[in-house]
């Protein structure tokens, strides 16, 4: 069965970077786009980040925009996200999404990667704290 696991979590300082992985099992990254999900306590899930590994595409949230990036490695099918400038805000679960991107769903997916119910595969969820 296809799975999404997450690793990286744990406790920061305010101002820390963090990075977090995101590696499928029975499927490559090949013509799939990876979000990642934050879900602050008490909160509904919110998309930050998109990874279209076709086109090599980033979406971004405002929250994160200029702080967290992506990067890949293709050896090791995993896709991380790196956070910079960490504040308390960040705090909270972090999910990891896939979903199929290819031909049609690429044109529309810059309207389409914020919704959860677009995605086809999700991760178990990882923690975050950043506090002083």
């Amino acid at each position: 069965q296809a799975r999404l696991t997450e690793s990286g979590g744990g406790l920061v300082q305010p101002g820390w970077s963090l990075r977090l992985s995101c590696t499928p099992s029975g499927f490559t990254l090949d013509n799939w786009a990876i979000t990642w999900f934050h879900q602050a306590p008490g909160k509904e899930r919110e998309a930050i980040l998109c990874f279209s590994n076709n086109d090599g595409r980033t979406y971004y949230g405002d929250s994160v925009k200029g702080r967290f990036t992506v990067s890949k490695d293709d050896a090791k099918n995993t896709v991380f996200l790196e956070m910079n400038s960490l504040n308390s805000d960040d705090t909270g679960d972090y999910i990891c999404a896939a979903k199929v991107a290819e031909l049609t769903i690429l044109l529309e997916l810059g309207r389409r990667w914020r919704d959860p119910l677009e995605y086809d595969f999700w991760g178990q969820g990882l923690q975050v704290n950043v506090s002083s």
